[in-house]
């Protein structure tokens, strides 16, 4: 099969390379799935350029965790009925050497999550679904973490992003009230229509205010994009008992308001999206998938992941571009209270980059 893959850490243009690698095979419990579509996420640069210091953990790695296509072949204790299945995976490249960045991967039969049958015939939705893994999982996570959500003002920071924007949409579905912040005024109108109830720009002198007056009381959730960053606002404005769940922070260890955070019984909840309980993860798949399939149109999820690149080679595969933004979807996703992906025109152009030299000789040119 062909795929990318590298051997040393470094930049993507210098260390990627493009080739073919044997075919690999399904063992106990395992299904190999033919993919349409591989996701790629902010982690998969991390791993790849060494953050944190981080050693190699392979001696050769496929890079991204998710992706979507159809089950082509299956190991020993896998229903022999699941060959032909649309599904989406994720954690392919968590804790395993070989990801998405392939023609075809190999992963537990518990992370290869069924799609229906329409899936076959639609590809745009393999291609959202490519998009579910990493992102909706920690969205999904940084919500509910805590509990059901019905009722609350839940506060999201960085609601155009990736993350954000599962969270925020995911929260609302769940009948929460939500409040947005966003880093550019063109966002405003984009999380309005994901369904915040309120939205403010983060660096509004005013916010502090901005938030105590929509929620007087205190908001009950805060799903956080930059612990470090935003602590200080969080602590004037989280409710008693409130949770903040972190899934990044601009700072390895930051200063927090210790006694205020205290004297208001606020938890902190720090997510690390590859170390959840399967079962959590598991979970966050099901709801996921619920809202992404066409099984009833009230609950439709819709991803869009922008530039495609399509048929790069026979039976190749297209990166999907798994960094949702803050565009305008079709006005019938907000009749239906579905869930937006929006790719950023950064990361599209160089997902654009990336596809387009994927399966050519010229790996130099590749990005991720």
């Amino acid at each position: 099969m062909r795929a990318a893959w590298y051997e040393r850490r470094g930049p993507a243009r210098e260390v990627l390379v493009v080739g073919d690698m044997p075919t690999p095979e399904p063992g106990a419990g395992e299904v190999r799935i033919r993919l349409a579509f591989s996701g790629i996420n902010p982690g998969d640069v991390k791993k790849r350029s060494g953050w944190q210091g981080s050693p190699m953990s392979f001696p050769r790695v496929v890079p991204h965790s998710d992706g979507a296509g159809v089950i082509d072949a299956v190991g020993p204790g896998v229903p022999a009925d699941r060959v032909g299945e649309a599904v989406w995976c994720y954690g392919a490249q968590s804790y395993r050497a070989f990801g998405t960045a392939a023609e075809q991967v190999v992963v537990p039969a518990e992370l290869a999550v069924p799609l229906p049958e329409a899936a076959l015939s639609q590809p745009g939705l393999l291609e959202q679904a490519a998009c579910l893994g990493i992102a909706g999982i920690t969205g999904h996570r940084a919500v509910f973490a805590a509990g059901p959500v019905a009722g609350l003002d839940v506060l999201v920071w960085g609601a155009a992003s990736g993350v954000g924007a599962v969270a925020l949409q995911m929260a609302h579905r769940a009948g929460a009230r939500v409040l947005a912040v966003v880093r550019r005024a063109e966002q405003l109108t984009s999380v309005r229509t994901m369904g915040a109830a309120e939205a403010w720009l983060a660096d509004d002198p005013a916010l502090v205010e901005q938030i105590r007056r929509a929620a007087p009381e205190g908001v009950h959730r805060v799903a956080e994009v930059d612990f470090a960053t935003h602590i200080d606002v969080n602590a004037q404005v989280i409710a008693t008992g409130g949770v903040i769940s972190a899934y990044y922070s601009s700072a390895e260890r930051p200063e927090i308001p210790y006694w205020k955070l205290a004297f208001a019984d606020v938890s902190l909840r720090l997510l690390g999206s590859d170390d959840f309980a399967p079962a959590v993860k598991a979970a966050a798949a099901r709801e996921l998938t619920a809202v992404t399939t066409p099984a009833g149109t009230d609950r439709l999820l819709t991803l869009r992941s922008g530039q495609r690149k399509r048929n790069i080679t026979p039976n190749g595969y297209t990166p999907a571009l798994c960094r949702p933004a803050p565009a305008l979807g079709r006005a019938s996703q907000a009749a239906h209270n579905g869930i937006t992906f929006m790719p950023a025109a950064r990361a599209s152009t160089r997902s654009a980059r990336y596809c387009s030299a994927l399966f050519r000789s010229d790996a130099s040119s590749m990005w991720l």
